[in-house]
């Protein structure tokens, strides 16, 4: 008897799954709209829309990713679920009767397809303030309808039990009439939601008024003032210690720890004067320049004749200079190597460690980059992409990467550079597209459309 009972459980609990999914995003949904309602004046959660600190700020905005990640979560499985399952029958009408008071019972007709889909509609609205995605007309038809007609049902069946026994007849009409007024009442809110009483420019210059008129609008103004200079501050600060620190940890690990090491293990070991093939053919080419310079000077007379014996020692003299400066290119190569990796992981720690100054930092970028006019970020674009995709760019890349493996000491592989420049401005002129699609389209408009006349 026990797993029969068991799997009638579980079947009972598969069956709700789409329903405890929306519930549990509805009110998730539900918290958000209550910290709009009492923190930001019923507008969006956005630092724009309070007057709050950082630390409030950051909690805030914590609390609205927290909320927004469990919504995503459990539409997902409700998503998921629906299409197994049945998730609302929409000829389900569920009954409750109250606690009876005077001898009269209070019939509560409740609509589930109408419940149903409020939420639904609920959870959209609250995402569609913080994302673009919206809920189409389709959503909202079936939402005002079954919300209309379920007053008017549940009033007049109250009234009939109150009464007395309920009339068919009667219950049948408030039905009808129910559905009636819930056509009119769609066609009234859609109309509604197309069109506001007054445009959304003229409330928002009647309250620019009155923050003017406001006795602390100048308190506020310079509460904004020094909260936007010390944003800026942090934000020049940080990028200050990104440049310095890992320059300073790279130049003394290079001349103090990994230099000194370098050398005492490569004097010990006699390690080679070449570090890769292509080292030692610049040397033998610059050996062979200088002994052929030498010996041209000397057939046209800018320098005294000299006998065979003295220009191969003066050659050998030049060898051995040459032997001790790519001894020196080699282990400033190996040094090289090490510092750049502790100089990488100061550079990873700053970010792992000043979370906060990485914030600022990125608002502040964020202001600057979307505060400049619409020529300006045509141009910066266009600037960026001809530099790093354009059709002289590959050129730039050659330079780059052959300086890089100079730098750390390895030999320069044209295949590997020229595989490189075929796809990775590629790849990055996809990237610039698809930003420009997916999020400047959508912020600043107008930059998109000068940035193509630019371009054409």
């Amino acid at each position: 008897m026990v797993l029969p009972s068991f799997l009638q459980q579980a079947q009972q609990w598969l069956l709700k799954t789409p329903e405890r999914a929306l519930d549990q995003a509805y009110e998730a949904a539900r918290m958000i709209a209550a910290i709009e309602n009492e923190h930001f004046g019923g507008n969006p959660i956005s630092p724009t829309s309070s007057n709050f600190g950082q630390s409030a700020q950051r909690y805030f905005q914590g609390e609205l990713k927290k909320y927004l990640n469990l919504i995503d979560i459990r539409m997902t499985e409700f998503r998921a679920s629906s299409s197994i399952l049945r998730a609302s029958d929409p000829r389900i009408l569920e009954i409750q009767v109250d606690t009876p008071t005077d001898d009269r019972y209070t019939l509560n007709l409740i609509d589930k397809p109408a419940l149903f889909f409020r939420k639904l509609r609920f959870v959209d609205e609250v995402l569609a303030r913080y994302r673009s995605p919206a809920p189409t007309p389709a959503t909202v038809v079936m939402v005002k309808e079954p919300t209309t007609a379920l007053q008017n049902t549940n009033s007049t069946l109250a009234a009939n039990l109150t009464n007395g026994t309920p009339n068919p007849r009667e219950r049948r009409g408030a039905l009808v009439n129910g559905d009636n007024g819930a056509q009119s009442g769609i066609r009234a809110d859609a109309l509604s939601d197309r069109a506001n009483v007054l445009p959304r420019s003229i409330l928002r210059t009647v309250d620019r008024i009155r923050q003017d008129l406001d006795p602390q609008a100048e308190e506020q103004v310079m509460r904004n003032f020094r909260a936007s200079r010390g944003k800026t501050t942090t934000a020049v600060k940080f990028i200050l210690l990104l440049l310095i620190i890992p320059l300073l940890t790279q130049q003394f690990t290079k001349n103090f720890i990994i230099g000194p090491m370098v050398d005492y293990v490569r004097g010990e070991t006699e390690a080679a004067v070449f570090l890769n093939l292509e080292m030692e053919e610049e040397a033998l080419h610059e050996l062979q320049q200088f002994e052929e310079r030498l010996r041209f000077e000397v057939l046209i007379g800018k320098v005294e004749p000299m006998p065979e014996l003295a220009i191969e020692q003066t050659v050998r003299e030049k060898a051995t200079d040459i032997e001790e400066e790519y001894r020196s290119r080699s282990a400033d190569a190996v040094k090289n190597v090490f510092s750049d990796i502790l100089a990488a992981i100061a550079f990873a720690g700053l970010l792992v460690a000043r979370k906060r100054e990485v914030a600022a930092l990125k608002g502040f970028m964020d202001e600057v980059v979307y505060g400049l006019s619409d020529s300006a970020k045509a141009f910066i674009i266009i600037l960026f992409t001809d530099v790093f995709v354009g059709f002289h760019s590959p050129h730039g890349w050659e330079i780059l990467l052959e300086g890089l493996s100079r730098h750390l000491g390895f030999a320069a592989n044209r295949d590997f550079i020229f595989l490189f420049i075929a796809t990775f401005p590629v790849i990055l002129d996809t990237v610039f597209k698809y930003w420009i699609f997916r999020y400047l389209n959508r912020i600043s408009p107008s930059a998109v459309a000068t940035y193509k006349n630019m371009n054409e």
